[in-house]
């Protein structure tokens, strides 16, 4: 290869060659009639200008292309993707590029050499690119007129293909019939001599070649046979469904691309295979595929396109043509399924009719119940009803009587005479059907063998006319059978059947309930009369009860809405009077009223100091000062302890009300005696002031608390008015700390990572682990947006074991070689005796190295409990985990928290780092040294942070610091972009070497 160095010297020695050199190369650029050609004369030209041209690259329909084509490796190709999307690469780690047209907004080629070959260019070389960059743009523009034509015609070729596929669908042909016509129309927009459809059931696992068209494998799958997976290892159709993509190739390639063994393959081998899937949704549901068995005759990207373009439209045609037959199919079934149920309704009607009538005559019988009409009536009524559904010419009514000793007749009807009424229990034939309690069909025969059996008397059944057929049911109560209700027959030819056993039943029930309603409406009424003579009775005694009660009444209503200590209205009276208040208000904007919430200031002490006598004292003293300074229609409450109330409803507010509080912050300067002593006692006082925002008390109540609460806070013994201001600001704490809870729970903190690098050569030695919520609204959140909420509620501990955890468990892997991951401890775990054992428990659980951990510690920690916190510290290193002191030079500096606990490094706070870029940066220097010195007197290391500029950095260096943190560096993030980048750092190595 010509040395660059040397071609640049001979150009400039000899012009005249130089001048040939260009004219013969720059023909050879403009004479080329394709890109391929016109970029493989540019690289020759540069060559022989002694630039170490590679390559040129350019992009055809989405494809990189490489001229040479051999050029085609993953470092160029890294390369030339890198120079069209504008993204710059490492000096001398990848090949020099430059756009072709140099400088132009829309390249379409880029020239690759080696690394630094096109640094410096003589002019010969300038003008060649400048030349083929033209030439270039020119051929693009060719390439793509002619490309905007072919696509016009195919374009036009595919519209009328899917206009006859749709008219094919909306034919009456037959489903081979249409497939085939769909077969020509493909065939009419690429080559396909040999085509197949495949639709695949993924419930049942099935593959089903609806249409099959192939030179080499014809009737290879029949088109109703659904063939199942299990049979298609290594077919190409079952890989390009699962696959879900179109593909193109020759099988053996795509046989690769898909994942399939080439020694389980089916049917003949094709030079080039094509295929697309058919989709429904997101679902694939079959596959469309053309193939050639012929060498020089393939398939582009384009016929790739076009074929997955008209898949769809293929899939319509065939489930519209699939839905018709089934549609056939099922107006055929139905129309049996019509007739047959048609049949069936025929011979529901009849029974219908029988059931509607039989609930006619259920329902006029639980209606009798409620007719206000004599015994007789109603069982008559009862037997006519009975008679509408069967033979009842012999009809009579038993009950049982209520202390179930004798059998009551209320009704009898008997064509034969025979007189029926009230007897003692006996052994007749009610009596056997009321001791089973079921329906008794029987016939004089049956009678006859029940009286030689002894379950009959035969007196009584020698006293009565002898019956053909008897059919008696139970009327069963709610506490059993409470009588029997019975038809019979005297007549040969009228005999009764089991369903008419069964209709008795039913309407027996249906008796029972209505007989037993009639009893209880009896029942009732003879209650009601008694009990109304028993109101007259008690209400005259209640009368005289009255008097009494109202005026006790009257007694503990003022004993429950007043403070037995003070006098003073209660809570309940407070209410009472500030709802009444507030519904004026909210009826008349104009009548506005004020709250004060008073708390007696340091109470507590008096109790404690002086005892509950000398307290009750002091409240007694209060309440009555307080009423000195109100006036006559004020309310001055007591709400419980040492809190008091004044309602102000007159006068205009809020001055009325400031200069009540006013008056009792003055009346109260005076001392007040209780026993032989002389004690100061003054209140604090929230005001709210009524306002249309105000829809119920209880946020009234709460505002002047507030308010109370404020005043309590910023010193005592003053008033403070509402602010609104201040509830939302309490709200907007309030509803984070909430957050904070359900992001816990939720596992919304994350763990970002910030590396810490040696100075000299920035490689990597450690990381500082940051927390960050990933909230669901608001995205990425750093610390201070919610750490102070954290340690004001509490969370923050377990917020910080959480991160800890999260920080193990992440960062096992940025220093599984080598390195360390150091976490922040807050103040308060330091607290817990037994810190060290959490954290080493916690390191055990997840099997992070003890070793590769460090924990960083505030001076302000240290200085809690010095002594617990060097007894931590000493265990935690005789683990092995280190411990570093942050944020130095920011609290006492203190030499004596260096050498007093066992630490391994110290961090400079970003305070003194931010500066060192700036024209006076002496003192930080001066510090930054003085910390170095310091430092490796004691054998620690020093970790300046916040270093943002590589003048930060050079100052640093200069001081003698070996390590640092900051933005320059790396801003913090996710372990696995770390780990991404150290494999990317591990991969450009070898290739440097």
């Amino acid at each position: 290869m010509i040395d660059p160095g040397q071609a640049i010297t001979g150009a400039g020695a000899d012009s005249a060659a130089g001048a040939t050199a260009f004219a013969a190369s720059g023909l050879s650029i403009l004479t080329a009639t394709e890109v391929r050609a016109a970029a493989a004369a540019l690289v020759d030209a540069l060559t022989s200008c002694g630039v170490a041209a590679e390559a040129v690259a350019w992009t055809d329909h989405g494809e990189l292309l490489f001229e040479p084509a051999d050029a085609d490796t993953m470092g160029r190709r890294g390369a030339a993707e890198a120079a069209f999307a504008g993204r710059p690469l490492a000096a001398g780690s990848a090949p020099d590029t430059q756009l072709l047209p140099p400088g132009a907004a829309d390249a379409g080629a880029v020239l690759l050499a080696a690394p630094g070959a096109l640094a410096t260019l003589d002019n010969t070389a300038s003008r060649l690119l400048a030349l083929a960059g033209r030439r270039l743009s020119e051929l693009f523009s060719i390439q793509r007129l002619h490309a905007s034509v072919k696509d016009l015609e195919q374009a036009e070729q595919l519209q009328h293909a899917l206009f006859a596929i749709a008219d094919m669908a909306a034919s009456d042909r037959d489903m081979q019939s249409l497939l085939r016509g769909l077969h020509q129309i493909i065939g009419r927009l690429m080559y396909a001599e040999n085509f197949y459809i495949a639709l695949y059931d993924r419930q049942h696992e099935t593959l089903r070649f609806i249409y099959f068209a192939d030179e080499k494998d014809a009737g290879m799958y029949e088109p109703e046979r659904k063939i199942p997976i299990a049979e298609l290892g290594g077919s190409l159709t079952l890989g390009l469904i699962r696959h879900g993509r179109a593909v193109r190739g020759a099988s053996e390639q795509v046989a690769a691309m898909l994942g399939l063994s080439w020694e389980n393959k089916l049917g003949t081998p094709s030079v080039d295979f094509m295929g697309v899937p058919m989709r429904r949704n997101d679902d694939v549901v079959g596959a469309l595929v053309v193939q050639s068995y012929r060498e020089g005759v393939g398939y582009t990207q384009s016929d790739c396109a076009v074929l997955g373009f008209v898949a769809e439209h293929v899939l319509n045609a065939v489930e519209r043509k699939r839905g018709q037959e089934a549609l056939e199919r099922r107006v055929a079934d139905r129309t049996r399924e019509l007739a047959d149920a048609n049949l069936q309704l025929q011979m529901q009607i009849a029974e219908r009719e029988r059931a509607a009538h039989l609930q006619a005559t259920l329902y006029k019988i639980a209606a009798l119940a409620n007719n206000q009409e004599r015994d007789e009536d109603f069982y008559r009524s009862l037997h006519q009803a009975v008679a509408e559904l069967l033979y009842a010419e012999n009809f009579y009514i038993a009950l049982l009587s209520a202390d179930g000793t004798q059998l009551e007749i209320p009704y009898s009807v008997d064509v034969a005479g025979d007189e029926r009424g009230n007897r003692p229990l006996g052994r007749g034939l009610s009596e056997y059907a009321l001791r089973h309690g079921r329906t008794l069909l029987i016939d004089d025969q049956g009678v006859r063998d029940l009286v030689a059996a002894g379950e009959m008397d035969a007196s009584h059944h020698a006293s009565r006319t002898s019956a053909v057929c008897w059919l008696g049911a139970p009327l069963l109560g709610a506490d059993g059978v409470m009588g029997l209700v019975v038809v019979q027959s005297y007549r040969p030819d009228l005999v009764y059947s089991s369903e008419d056993a069964e209709l008795l039943t039913f309407v027996a029930h249906q008796i029972a309930s209505s007989v037993q309603r009639r009893r209880h409406a009896e029942a009732l009424q003879s209650l009601n009369a008694e009990l109304e003579q028993r109101v007259h009775a008690r209400t005259r005694e209640l009368r005289r009860e009255i008097s009494v009660r109202e005026q006790v009444e009257a007694q503990l209503k003022h004993q429950v809405m007043h403070d037995p200590l003070t006098g003073l209205p209660n809570r309940l009276y407070l209410r009472d009077r500030l709802e009444r208040a507030l519904s004026s208000q909210q009826r008349n904007p104009q009548h506005a009223f004020a709250l004060l919430y008073l708390d007696v200031d340091r109470f507590k002490l008096f109790n404690d100091s002086l005892g509950h006598l000398a307290g009750d004292a002091v409240l007694r003293e209060v309440s009555r000062r307080l009423l000195d300074c109100v006036r006559g229609p004020d309310i001055v409450a007591r709400l419980s302890g040492d809190e008091f109330a004044i309602l102000l409803e007159e006068g205009v507010q809020p001055a009325t009300a400031v200069k009540i509080a006013q008056r009792i912050q003055s009346r109260m300067q005076a001392a007040v005696q209780v026993g032989e002593r002389d004690l100061l006692a003054s209140v604090s006082i929230g005001i709210a002031i009524s306002h249309p925002r105000y829809q119920t008390i209880d946020e009234m109540l709460h505002d002047a608390d507030v308010a109370l609460y404020r005043a309590k806070a910023t010193g005592r013994q003053r008033f403070v008015l509402f602010d609104e201001r201040q509830q939302k600001a309490a709200m907007n704490v309030l509803e984070l700390e909430l957050q904070l809870r359900q992001a816990l729970h939720a596992g919304e903190f994350v763990p970002y990572f910030q590396p810490i690098v040696r100075l000299d050569d920035g490689g990597t030695v450690g990381y500082e682990a940051l927390i960050r919520w990933q909230h669901p609204t608001r995205g990425l959140l750093g610390p201070g947006e919610f750490l102070p909420v954290a340690e004001e509620s509490g969370l923050i501990e377990a917020i910080d074991w959480h991160m800890y955890r999260l920080a193990c468990t992440a960062g096992a892997a940025l220093v599984a070689d080598d390195g360390f991951i150091s976490i922040n401890i807050s103040p308060r775990h330091f607290q817990y005796e037994d810190f060290d054992q959490r954290l080493l428990d916690l390191l055990q659980e997840t099997g992070f190295p003890p070793a590769r951990l460090r924990i960083e510690v505030t001076e302000s920690t240290l200085l809690g409990d010095p002594e617990a916190a060097a007894r931590i510290l000493q265990r935690l290193q005789d683990a092995q985990v280190g411990a570093a002191l942050d944020d130095f030079g920011t609290g006492y500096s203190s030499l004596s928290h260096v050498h007093r606990f066992p630490l391994r490094s110290i961090k400079i706070d970003r305070s003194f780092t931010s500066d060192l870029d700036q024209p006076d940066a002496r003192r930080s220097l001066a510090i930054i040294e003085a910390v170095q010195g310091l430092a490796r007197s004691l054998g620690l290391n020093v970790v300046a942070e916040g270093v943002e500029t590589e003048a930060q950095r050079q100052a640093l260096l200069a001081t003698g610091c070996a390590y640092a943190q900051g933005f320059l560096f790396g801003r913090p993030q996710p372990a696995g972009h770390w780990q991404a980048a150290a494999a990317a750092a591990t991969a450009i190595a070898p290739a440097k070497a």
